[in-house]
This record gives structure tokens, C-alpha cells and sequence, in this order.
């Protein structure tokens, strides 16, 4: 249910999913994406103790 309602109001969630069913992924196979891409991005916050920066991104040594 989080992963239906991303993709209606969060940009990034909108664009990943609009971009695979684009890319000819069914509905069902693009939310599941969805769906993944908000479980890491949880852990990723719950691991490193943050508060969510939506435009964060990573260093890379």
C-alpha cells in the first residue's frame, strides 16, 4: 500500500514507475520495484541512524 501511494506523491517513486511501464513492465512488476527501492532506502536510514534527505547522494571513495 506505502509502495501505491509513492508513486502517486512522491517525484522520484512517480518517475521510477512511469519509466519502467515505459519500458514495457506491467504495473504489478514496476510497483514491486517501487516497493524495493522504499525498503532500501529504509534500511539505509535505519542503518546509518539519518534523518531521510531526499536528494541525498553517496560518496564513493
Amino acid at each position: 500500500m506505502c509502495a501505491m501511494n509513492a508513486k502517486q506523491t512522491n517525484p522520484a517513486c512517480k518517475a521510477l514507475f512511469d519509466r519502467l511501464k515505459a519500458n514495457g513492465k506491467t504495473g504489478k512488476q514496476a510497483l514491486i520495484t517501487v516497493m524495493n527501492k522504499q525498503l532500501k532506502q529504509v534500511f539505509a536510514v535505519v542503518k546509518n541512524g539519518t534523518i531521510y534527505q531526499p536528494n541525498y547522494c553517496s560518496q564513493k571513495p
